[in-house]
């Protein structure tokens, strides 16, 4: 299942999502095409049951479609979707079709059976017919027709990062948390997720450095022929290596629990790869790399973006250097062999 997800999401992303169109999508404008190929192949429903048309994947095969994701840049709600169903089915209430997304972070309260407050940094909460949430110890699914307005904004790629207010808003489904599951669920799993996400970004920003570096000439030769540019390149073939083992260890180690433990390392390692990769494919590029006409800067700003969301590296080294030292000497060693059996206490974030 895995090898067939992989290239057929590869195959699918190359084609549509260009350069080109990338640019079309941080102007706002909302992915239609590349969403209904992304529906006719099953993908936003691949961690769903086959009863309602998806392939009951585990996360660990679920990993090769986000990392492709992030590596085409992948304007749509992808990866969003795929949390908020495998959380939505976890909790009893089932997965839905159509434009789903989630949000980690808010001030959303029950009144009576009714939710009022906001929802904050949603992805592609514009564009969304969905949103999965947690308030206390319930998942929720409100339908966005229902929302009192939304607050149009973005992260520093362009993508929609949007505010979502909701007065006294009726609730589509709700259902308590599965036992053991703790209410950053989302934030864990958002963290999962754009791990996967920079690995895959890394992956192409590593590609196109090193091919620019093959052509590119100076004094009669490929700059790549260059000791200090192959140093570089170098750097940026292990962050990138580093990066992918990370990340795609946080899935593997995820099943109907996310492997906090093992996800809070993925986020830390992939996010400073992140700053170190995105530095030396500047480095590498010149002046060129800072032109909006090339391609560079729709990895760099990505990953950017994405190292800071759902908690940064300073949070999640915060949250894993408590539980280390609060466990003591003696379980460090184990905790760095059997990391699955760790559940990392994550704390919401603002709150450290």
């Amino acid at each position: 299942m895995r090898e067939l997800f992989e290239s057929t999401i590869e195959r699918l992303l190359s084609d549509i999502s260009t350069a080109d169109y990338i640019r079309s999508a941080e102007g706002g404008m909302w992915s239609a095409d590349l969403w209904r190929a992304l529906e006719e192949n099953g993908f936003q429903l691949a961690g769903a049951p086959e009863a309602i048309g998806g392939a009951e994947a585990g996360w660990e095969d679920l990993f090769v479609i986000v990392r492709a994701a992030g590596r085409y840049a992948a304007p749509v709600p992808l990866v969003e979707m795929l949390l908020g169903n495998w959380l939505l089915e976890a909790s009893g209430i089932g997965a839905r079709s159509g434009v789903l997304t989630i949000a980690a972070q808010g001030t959303l309260r029950w009144e009576g059976e009714r939710l009022s407050g906001d929802l904050y940094h949603v992805p592609w909460g514009r564009h969304a017919e969905w949103v999965v949430t947690v308030v206390g110890d319930q998942v929720v699914l409100l339908d966005l027709a229902c929302a009192d307005g939304v607050v149009p904004g973005s992260n520093i790629a362009g993508e929609p990062r949007d505010n979502l207010l909701f007065k006294a808003a009726h609730c589509a489904a709700s259902a308590k948390l599965p036992s053991a599951m703790p209410a950053s669920v989302l934030q864990i799993g958002g963290a999962m997720l754009r791990s996967a996400q920079m690995a895959g970004a890394l992956t192409a920003l590593l590609e196109l450095t090193s091919g620019y570096a093959a052509e590119r000439k100076q004094f009669g030769k490929p700059i790549a022929s260059f000791q200090a540019i192959q140093q570089q390149l170098a750097v940026l073939a292990e962050q990138t290596a580093a990066a992918n083992v990370a990340a795609e260890t946080a899935f593997s180690e995820s099943g109907d629990q996310l492997a906090s433990f093992s996800i809070a390392a993925a986020k830390i390692s992939t996010a400073d790869a992140a700053s170190i990769g995105a530095g030396i494919g500047h480095s590498v590029h010149g002046a060129i790399g800072f032109t909006q006409e090339y391609s560079l800067h729709l990895l760099t700003r990505r990953l950017w973006a994405w190292r800071s969301e759902f908690g940064s590296s300073t949070f999640w080294s915060t949250q894993l250097g408590k539980y280390v030292c609060a466990a003591g000497e003696q379980a460090f060693w184990p905790m760095i062999t059997h990391s699955k059996q760790h559940q990392l206490p994550v704390a919401e974030i603002g709150s450290v």
